[in-house]
């Protein structure tokens, strides 16, 4: 069984062997884990923003922060300034959280491509 990942493991070295196929697969369930922990905690920040602020109930400050957080935009009209404003902050805060969990999901990929060429084969 092998020991789990540490940050300074995270990532071979380009002169070390590419990762087996089994770590590999763990280090990708790891990224997943973490950007789905992200999207989570981002989407209960933007249920909480248009709960307080936009004075929506629970299940329409749901909806608004998905369809925001999913790229798709608000549904509910906002009431006044405060909430228009913190709408127009969690949507570019969804647009680059969105950038900065596609670069951790593809993250592993990226790097196995990148060590592949590196690793030398005569030996």
């Amino acid at each position: 069984r092998d020991p789990p990942l540490t940050l300074a493991q995270m990532y071979e070295h380009h002169r070390q062997p590419i990762l087996p196929r089994p770590r590999f697969v763990k280090r990708v369930v790891l990224h997943v884990a973490m950007a789905l922990l992200t999207v989570a905690m981002a989407l209960a920040i933007g249920m909480i923003g248009y709960h307080s602020l936009g004075r929506l109930g629970w299940v329409d400050a749901l909806l608004n922060a998905s369809m925001i957080l999913g790229g798709m935009g608000p549904i509910d009209p906002l009431p006044d300034t405060p909430a228009k404003l913190f709408a127009a902050a969690y949507a570019l805060f969804s647009g680059l959280l969105f950038i900065g969990i596609l670069g951790v999901v593809l993250a592993p990929f990226a790097h196995r491509l990148l060590h592949s060429l590196h690793v030398d084969t005569s030996e």
